[in-house]
């Protein structure tokens, strides 16, 4: 009987099939500083064990976790096309604690999971700076997290991110919208740009302008503009919790104004939104005006300048807005609360 195994066969080593364990330790220790900088009370051991630890605060009496996972979506196509990684993580985070965010909670861990064909330590280590960087903004720890390194998945210099948000908030505070009511006052915290939704169609805006591209878009390199990174809203919304009586949150991503504010609005209730009630940027002038698509288009796709929006009664709208914007929001006054009757959002 005739053996089927090579007998002097040359040895492939795991390298030899794209795998370099000695990049991954490296991009371990260089991940480990930028780590260090989020910690906070409550993690028992982060970086580098099997699982990640965390101790909730005895501060709560009845403590509620809440967890978000997301991605950056195809924003990640243009951070390869234009070699901008520095700032997708910052996405990768806000995408997670800003949704943990809305249900009151405080954001606690995060983790993050980065898949890549062959390892880039240097692009990979700009991506986790920015995942550190966010985290450090929202006051949430980056315990742990995944670098996977598999040959023929990826294309060369592309990776895959997706993040993993775990917070806390009292039982008795959580914020389910069940209190809004007829003559609440919606007001929008602005973005800071595109944020991390709607880029297959920012894409194919790039492509159709082509070198017709305008330069500049609100004072930025147009790529500068685009690559903006989402808005972190967790630490100026902790405090307005804390001082103010906000009915409910919602964090603007997927499906825009439309579809994400009745997430946290009761059944026979509608948000009225008025369009002109807050400044819309050259930004989405542009894409509006390429995309040739219609306010309604522009609100069900975009955030359209409006990243958070904060349900508050109307004797109390002034002061939260003030307060707000004391913690570096800028804030409007876009719309209110009113009986449904048809669309659970209208645009004025």
């Amino acid at each position: 009987m005739t053996s089927t195994v090579p007998q002097a066969a040359v040895p492939i080593h795991y390298k030899d099939a794209g795998v370099d364990i000695i990049a991954g330790d490296a991009l371990i220790e260089r991940i480990k500083p930028l780590a260090k900088r989020t910690m906070r009370d409550g993690v028992l051991a982060g970086i580098g064990g099997f699982g990640a630890m965390f101790e909730v605060s005895k501060k709560y009496k009845e403590p509620v976790l809440v967890s978000g996972t997301d991605g950056v979506g195809t924003k990640l196509k243009l951070a390869f096309e234009w070699n901008m990684h520095d700032t997708v993580g910052i996405d990768l985070v806000a995408m997670s604690v800003n949704d943990v965010l809305v249900q009151g909670a405080e954001p606690l861990f995060f983790l993050d999971y980065f898949a890549c064909g062959k390892l880039d330590i240097d692009t990979a280590a700009a991506v986790v700076g920015g995942i550190a960087k966010g985290c450090e903004e929202s006051g949430c720890a980056l315990i742990g997290g995944e670098t996977a390194e598999m040959p023929g998945m990826y294309a060369t210099g592309e990776y895959d991110l997706a993040g993993f948000c775990v917070g806390a908030v009292e039982k008795s505070k959580i914020l389910s919208g069940k209190d809004v009511a007829e003559g609440d006052v919606v007001l929008g915290l602005a973005s800071s740009g595109v944020h991390s939704n709607g880029f297959s169609l920012v894409r194919k805006c790039v492509e159709r302008a082509g070198a017709n591209m305008p330069a500049m878009l609100d004072g930025k390199p147009y790529r500068e503009a685009l690559m903006t990174p989402t808005k972190l809203y967790v630490k100026s919304v902790l405090a307005a919790l804390q001082a103010m009586p906000i009915k409910a949150l919602a964090h603007i991503t997927g499906g825009g104004l439309l579809e994400n504010i009745p997430r946290v609005l009761p059944d026979h209730l509608a948000a009225e939104l008025v369009v002109n009630s807050w400044p819309k940027s050259e930004l989405f002038g542009w894409l509006q005006a390429t995309a040739g698509i219609n306010d309604l288009e522009m609100a069900r796709t975009f955030n359209w300048g409006i990243g958070m929006v904060v349900v508050v009664n109307a004797a109390s709208a002034d002061t939260c807005k003030a307060f707000l914007e004391a913690q570096g929001e800028k804030v409007f006054n876009i719309g209110r609360i009113a009986k449904r009757t048809a669309e659970a959002v209208t645009l004025h």
